[in-house]
């Protein structure tokens, strides 16, 4: 599969070309926002964490944000902090403009409230746009891309047709030489045999063991068990008894290959063709992980019908529920068509993988999903494991 990119001078491609408001911090979401709103085409990146954390999220949230800040879909960031967070403000600046990046940062405290961060932000954020317009596609191949895979408010079709058929896409897009990246440790608890034996590396295969485990253990240790949340009730609603039922269905998305790598949550993909990411289920902090990652394109599954994307990475919602491709046309992407009555389902799940990946190099060559044409890629979080103090 051939694109046309943006190539960066760290050696990544994007299928976009942002030019990102990063807050810092909650406190200074609103003026990155207004500096955004008056900037045409800069996308601005809110999130309700950044102080009064445990120093481990801290560092966590400094690290994602820095990802956030080097997903191959961004050409520029400004860094709107208050000037007091816990976010550390000079490692996030110094790591994206390691990556070769231009940055620039904007301190509220120190430049006198909102009317005067909001002018200077705008002055700042035009000429990044500036740098930002110099860039231009060029060639690029399907080596170049990762692609993150996540389902969300499924169903019995999920498991049994949609995950299926995205499980078959992401062996097409690694035997083409692309990678994957996938996360929802929480979906992985009663399915860990069908992930472990697809593992080789004893550390890697440790290393996700104990992320399944720890999800679970997090839960237990406020005195609550996670069946209690998972299934969710949509997932009841759709037909969805058990977690390990459901997870049974979500990890057959990530298709049948080896998985080669695992990486914490705010880390970057390395070399490995399928990575596992620890994560959450949920969406506003799984994606988030994903585009940390570095995935420039997301595949999202879903069974009754889910509308979030995500600021920087389009979002690709597949369903193989008629219904809900009919109700809700407005934000699936991709309706696969599956007869119940067929006779060869390895043939149709091939047909339609391939109807999958067409779309996807679609939107990689600068189509925009349903998402994007909605807007509905504003919110998002980041995943933390301690309280806020």
């Amino acid at each position: 599969m051939n694109f046309y990119g943006y190539h960066r001078k760290n050696g990544a491609v994007g299928v976009r070309n942002y030019l990102v408001i990063m807050s810092t911090v909650i406190c200074a979401n609103e003026i990155a926002e207004a500096i955004s709103q008056k900037v045409p085409d800069s996308v601005p990146i809110l999130h309700p964490q950044g102080c009064c954390q445990m120093p481990v999220d801290l560092k966590r949230v400094t690290s994602t944000l820095a990802g956030l800040g080097i997903n191959p879909n961004v050409g520029a960031v400004l860094l709107v902090s208050l000037g007091c967070e816990g976010v550390n403000l000079k490692e996030l600046e110094k790591r994206i403009k390691n990556s070769g990046r231009p940055v620039e940062k904007l301190v509220i405290q120190d430049i006198g409230g909102i009317t005067n961060a909001v002018n200077k932000g705008v002055e700042l954020a035009n000429l990044l746009a500036e740098e930002l317009n110099k860039q231009h596609k060029e060639p690029a191949d399907i080596s170049n891309l990762v692609v993150g895979i996540k389902c969300g408010s499924s169903d019995t079709l999920s498991g049994l047709l949609t995950n299926p058929i995205v499980g078959l896409t992401v062996d097409k897009i690694i035997e083409s030489g692309g990678r994957v990246v996938f996360g929802e440790v929480t979906e992985m608890i009663g399915a860990e045999n069908h992930i472990v034996n697809r593992i080789i590396n004893p550390e890697i295969k440790n290393k996700v063991l104990g992320a399944i485990t720890n999800i679970e253990k997090r839960a237990k240790s406020i005195g609550e068990d996670m069946r209690e949340g998972q299934p969710t009730p949509g997932n009841i609603k759709g037909g969805l008894t058990t977690i390990e039922e459901k997870s049974l269905g979500a990890v057959i998305k990530s298709g049948s290959k080896i998985i080669d790598d695992f990486i914490e949550y705010g880390e970057q993909v390395r070399g490995g063709k399928l990575t596992v990411v620890d994560s959450p289920g949920r969406e506003p902090e799984l994606l988030t992980g994903l585009a940390a990652a570095g995935a420039q394109v997301i595949i999202f599954t879903t069974g009754r019908g889910a509308p979030q994307g995500y600021p920087i990475c389009p979002v690709i919602k597949v369903t193989a529920n008629p219904r809900t491709l009919c109700k809700l046309h407005e934000f699936i992407d991709v309706g696969f068509d599956v007869n119940e009555n067929i006779e060869d389902i390895n043939s149709v799940f091939d047909e339609e993988s391939n109807k999958l990946l067409q779309y996807l190099n679609e939107i990689c060559n600068g189509k925009q999903t349903k998402a994007e044409l909605n807007k509905y890629n504003k919110f998002i979080n980041i995943y933390v494991t301690g309280p806020v103090i």
